[in-house]
């Protein structure tokens, strides 16, 4: 059985949109987005042990200097 998010060597995450499971490339980083590959949704890496993610929030426009 998985432990931690991880099987057979990979670390996967799951799609909170899709119910996917998303393998990121290499070693995951906190704050690393990964692109979901079947809905296409980016995902925010927030935790390693669990590895967890969630829906990237949108970058909004700098009205500043």
């Amino acid at each position: 059985m998985p432990r931690n998010g991880q099987r057979k060597g990979l670390t996967m995450v799951t799609c909170p949109e899709c119910d996917s499971s998303v393998v990121p490339a290499g070693t995951p980083v906190i704050g690393e987005i990964v692109e979901c590959g079947e809905c296409a949704s980016e995902l925010e890496i927030l935790t390693l042990d669990p590895i967890r993610a969630a829906l990237a929030p949108e970058i909004e426009e700098d009205w500043g200097e």
